[in-house]
């Protein structure tokens, strides 16, 4: 395998290892979150909200940006530096991978809230989809910087 070859396939790898593992860590954070909701809310007698499940997998689909995002370094074009698809791989890996760990951190402060009010479900999605929109906003800019 020639140097060039390796930071490629180093690119390729970490524009969808970053992205699983923040994935990984949003969604314990957030499914823990919404476990210890439903004790709590079974504790008090109280319906426990389903729709907590959708705090604990909404980081799931970072991994998916980093899938697409893997795909395209992969796909690149001759014309695409090595160094531009190593930057790509790392860099949008990195920030997708952010937007996912944070978003499970903001599923945790939803399935509290949520848990403890029973309102706001609309207002925690928002929010969560805002962050969501971080990972697509550095996927889709990055796509186009490999054609």
């Amino acid at each position: 395998m020639t140097l060039e070859n390796f930071f490629v396939a180093v690119a390729f790898v970490m524009a969808i290892f970053l992205p699983a593992i923040g994935s990984a860590l949003g969604t314990s954070a957030a499914g823990m979150a919404a476990l210890g909701a439903w004790k709590r809310c079974y504790m008090n007698n109280k319906a426990a909200p389903f729709v907590l499940a959708a705090f604990a997998g909404a980081p799931l689909s970072q991994t998916i940006y980093g899938m697409i995002l893997m795909n395209a370094v992969h796909r690149a074009p001759a014309l695409v530096s090595v160094a531009d698809r190593l930057l790509v791989g790392l860099l949008g890996g990195l920030a997708i991978g952010l937007s996912a760990w944070l978003q499970g951190r903001a599923g945790v402060l939803a399935s509290d809230a949520l848990s403890e009010t029973g309102k706001g479900f609309g207002n925690y999605l928002m929010v969560i989809g805002i962050i969501e929109t971080v990972a697509l906003f550095v996927m889709v800019f990055l796509l186009g910087t490999l054609r």
